[in-house]
């Protein structure tokens, strides 16, 4: 089908996508950056082209769908990141209308020197938050005039309580809910990915030393 062609191409870019990352982040080059700014857009543009031909789906709700694409991983330290993009603002929680749309997410890895220990996973997002009340919690599309406030935040997960033991509670648990935890206002105007990406490194580093 063309959802797992769509799938398979994506698999095999990542590779790339994490070279080019992780050269981006090491070495000062300008050309760099514009060139991964450039993949990234034309990527979303594909994903974008086929989902207006119905042949396939962005909505994250479908099992099926091809919401996101890893866009790279890199490292900051003992910190790993790995950087996702949605093809479209898609709403915080699929089941609960927050008014805050996600648009990249970074899986930050804290890794340990002890290879045995389990490394910790935090969850940030960009997001923008629309003011107008009359959103739906499941309109993930035809989000061109979304006006709002576009910030970096922090998962903070409620349900499954992350503290919890009891396997039971995340096998009854169809979709987790979690808080918003504003970290970095952005401004009106949604930042590129790599800019982004820029913000939350330095606000990471920010976090290590306080």
């Amino acid at each position: 089908t063309v959802v797992t062609a769509v799938q398979n191409f994506l698999y095999t870019c990542q590779p790339f996508f994490n070279h080019l990352e992780h050269l981006t982040r090491s070495v000062s080059v300008p050309c760099l950056l514009d060139f991964s700014q450039q993949l990234c857009d034309k990527l979303e543009q594909m994903l974008l082209r086929c989902s207006s031909y119905n042949l396939l789906s962005l909505d994250e709700k479908e099992p099926q769908s091809v919401s996101q694409f890893c866009i790279g991983q890199s490292q900051l330290g003992h910190l790993r990141l790995t950087v996702f993009r949605y093809c479209v603002p898609t709403p915080y929680l699929s089941q609960v209308n927050t008014g805050l749309y996600k648009r990249m997410r970074w899986n930050v890895e804290k890794l340990h020197n002890d290879e045995e220990k389990e490394a910790e996973t935090d969850y940030y997002f960009l997001c923008c938050e629309d003011f107008r009340p009359h959103r739906e919690a499941d309109d993930s599309c035809g989000h061109d005039d979304l006006k709002g406030i576009w910030s970096i935040g922090r998962w903070v997960q409620v349900d499954p309580d992350p503290n919890s033991d009891d396997i039971n509670d995340w096998i009854l648990c169809e979709v987790p809910l979690a808080n918003y935890h504003r970290l970095l206002f952005l401004g009106e105007d949604e930042p590129s990915s790599c800019k982004a990406t820029d913000s939350l490194m330095k606000l990471l580093l920010t976090l290590e030393t306080d």
